[in-house]
């Protein structure tokens, strides 16, 4: 099975998810991470 963006951003989301039911202190930081992940996905500087 080959691991594409359409795979990984729910996982990626669900795991946000997570750390913020967790942590709600790291919304910020989780969500600055996911957005830079996705834009540097988006333009396909990094493949997966």
């Amino acid at each position: 099975m080959t691991i594409t963006l359409t795979h990984l951003q729910p996982i990626v989301a669900i795991l946000a998810g997570i750390l913020i039911l967790i942590a709600p202190r790291l919304l910020a930081y989780i969500v600055a991470i996911y957005l830079i992940f996705v834009g540097v996905m988006g333009l396909g500087l990094l493949r997966f």
